[in-house]
C-alpha cells in the first residue's frame, strides 16, 4: 500500500511536469512554423527565432529533469510523513479490533500528530467495543429472562406479525406454526380485539381481558409500544396464568358460604328452641329437652369458632408452638387412654404396636397430640360397632411414623383428593350429626406442615381407611 500511494504521487507530479513541458513543446513547434514562414531576406528575425528555440529546448530539458527529481522527492516525503504513519495506524486499529493491547508510542514511532490520532482512534474503538459488549450482554439477559418467564410475552409489529414470542406464550395459548399473526391468534381464542384501536385509542379501549383456555384461566394484557422515533411500533401482549388465583378466589367464596351456613344452622336451632320456651309454659322434661338441644348447638358453634380461630392463627403464623422432645409411642398410648370411653361405648377392639428402637421426635407436642386425637376420633366415629382399629408406631429412614388402620365405612375414591379442604365432608348429614365441623383434617395438615411432617390417607369405600402420619426423627 505504501509503495502504491508513493507511485501515484510521483505519477501525478510527473504528469503535471509532462503537461508543462508539452506546453513548452507546443511553443517550440509554433516558433518553428514561424521560422519557416519568414523570408530569407530577413536574417535578423531568423536569428532571433533560432535563439528563442534554443532557449526553449534548454528550458524543456531542465524542466523535465527538475520535475522528475521533485516528483521523486515529493513521493518520498509523502511516504515518510503520511503514508507510513497511516499504515501503522491501520495496523494498530486491526490489533485493537482483535482485542490486543498495544502501546501508542510504539505504534507511531514518536510522531506526535499521528500518535494523537491513533490514541483518539484507539479510545473510540475501545469505547465502541465496550458499548457493543454491554448491548450484547443486556440483549442476552433479556432473552434469558423471556425464555424462562412463566408469563407469556408476544410482540407484534404494526402489520400484526410476530416479532418475538417466548415458550410460555406458546404453551399458554396453544400457539402453532400457522398462528403467526395477531388476527389469527386472537380470532382462534374468540377474543374480540382490534390492534389499531389498541395502538391509537389506548385510553378508550379495554386493554385487559380474561379468557378460559381449556382448564386454565388466562389473563391477557395488551399494551402498545413505540420505536426509537417515538412513533407507534406495535403491540406487546402479556399472558398470565391465573388459574390458581381463580381457584383460591373460588375457595374463599366457598369458605365464606360454608362458614355462614355452618353458623346459621346452630343459631337457627338455638333461636327456635329459645323462642319456643319463651312463648309458653312446658313441663320440666320438655324444658330440659329443649335446653339440651340449645346447649348442644351452642357447644357445636363454639367448637366451630374455635377451629376457625385455630386455622386463622396457623394461616397468619401466629401460633407459638414450643418444640419439645418426646416419644411417639407414649403419646399414642396417652391418646388411646383419653378415648377409652368412646372405644368402649362402640365396643371397638383397638390394638397399639410400637416397634423397638423408635427414636424420639422434636416437635410441638400439644399440636401432634391434637392430630393423633383427631385421627383416632374419626376412626372410632366412622367404624361400625365391634370394629377393629390397629395403630402402629415405627421408624423408617429418617422419619418416625404413626399408622392408624380401621375397617370402617371408608372414603370414596372421588372424595380422597378433597378431604383436606376446609368444610369438605364426605357425608355432610352424618358428619354434622356426629358433631364434626369439617375442619379437623385441615387443622391436622396445617399442624404437621409447621412441624415438617406429613399426612397421607388411603381408603376404599366399605373396606376401611389407612392414615399415615410422618415426623422427622431427632438425629
Amino acid at each position: 500500500m505504501n509503495r502504491n500511494i508513493q507511485v501515484k504521487v510521483v505519477l501525478i507530479f510527473f504528469v503535471l511536469g509532462i503537461l508543462l513541458i508539452a506546453s513548452l513543446g507546443m511553443k517550440h513547434i509554433y516558433m518553428l512554423q514561424e521560422l519557416q514562414s519568414i523570408q530569407s531576406n530577413e536574417p535578423q528575425m531568423v536569428n532571433i527565432l533560432q535563439e528563442q528555440m534554443n532557449q526553449t529546448k534548454l528550458i524543456m530539458v531542465i524542466a523535465t529533469g527538475v520535475y522528475m527529481v521533485i516528483s521523486i522527492l515529493v513521493g518520498f516525503f509523502v511516504s515518510k510523513v503520511l503514508v507510513s504513519p497511516m499504515k501503522k495506524l491501520i495496523k494498530s486499529a486491526e490489533k485493537i479490533a482483535s482485542g490486543e493491547n498495544i502501546e501508542i508510542e510504539q505504534a507511531t514511532n514518536g510522531d506526535s500528530e499521528v500518535g494523537d490520532l491513533t490514541n483518539a482512534f484507539s479510545m473510540m474503538t475501545v469505547e465502541l467495543k465496550q458499548k457493543f459488549n454491554e448491548v450484547n450482554r443486556q440483549k442476552k439477559q433479556i432473552e434469558t429472562i423471556l425464555l424462562h418467564m412463566t408469563d407469556g410475552i408476544i410482540a407484534f409489529d404494526m402489520e400484526g406479525k410476530i416479532i418475538h414470542i417466548n415458550p410460555a406464550a406458546k404453551q399458554l395459548l396453544s400457539i402453532t406454526e400457522a398462528d403467526n399473526t395477531f388476527e389469527k391468534i386472537f380470532k382462534k381464542l374468540k377474543i374480540d380485539i382490534n390492534m389499531e384501536k389498541i395502538i391509537y385509542l389506548e385510553n378508550w379501549t379495554s386493554s385487559e381481558q380474561r379468557k378460559n383456555v381449556g382448564e386454565k384461566f388466562i389473563n391477557i394484557l395488551f399494551a402498545p409500544f413505540q420505536d426509537e422515533n417515538d412513533r407507534p411500533g406495535g403491540v406487546m401482549v402479556l399472558i398470565q396464568d391465573i388459574t390458581e388465583h381463580v381457584k383460591l378466589d373460588n375457595m374463599r367464596k366457598e369458605f365464606v358460604a360454608d362458614v355462614s351456613h355452618e353458623l346459621k344452622t346452630p343459631i337457627t336451632s338455638i333461636m327456635g328452641y329459645a323462642d319456643t320456651l319463651l312463648e309458653g309454659e312446658y313441663d320440666k322434661e320438655t324444658q330440659n329437652k329443649f335446653l339440651n338441644v340449645i346447649a348442644s348447638e351452642a357447644r357445636r358453634m363454639a367448637k366451630l369458632v374455635t377451629d376457625l380461630l385455630t386455622l386463622s392463627r396457623y394461616d397468619n403464623k401466629k401460633i407459638r408452638s414450643e418444640q419439645t422432645e418426646f416419644d411417639l409411642g407414649d403419646l399414642v398410648k396417652k391418646c388411646q387412654e383419653k378415648l377409652k370411653f368412646e372405644i368402649e361405648k362402640k365396643n371397638h377392639h383397638m390394638e397399639c404396636f410400637v416397634t423397638a428402637s423408635v427414636p424420639p421426635v422434636e416437635a410441638d407436642k400439644d399440636g401432634i397430640e391434637r392430630v393423633v386425637l383427631n385421627i383416632l376420633s374419626n376412626a372410632i366415629k366412622y367404624t361400625p360397632d365391634n370394629g377393629m382399629i390397629k395403630v402402629y408406631v415405627g421408624f423408617v429412614y429418617n422419619d418416625a411414623y404413626i399408622k392408624i388402620i380401621d375397617n370402617g365405612i371408608g372414603i370414596p375414591e372421588e372424595d380422597l383428593s378433597r378431604i383436606f379442604d376446609r368444610f369438605y365432608r364426605v357425608d355432610k348429614a352424618r358428619t354434622r350429626e356426629m358433631g364434626g365441623t369439617g375442619l379437623g383434617l385441615s387443622i391436622a395438615k396445617e399442624i404437621l406442615n409447621q412441624n415438617k411432617g406429613s399426612i397421607d390417607i388411603k381408603s376404599e369405600a366399605g373396606k376401611g381407611t389407612e392414615v399415615v402420619i410422618r415426623l422427622p426423627a431427632k438425629k
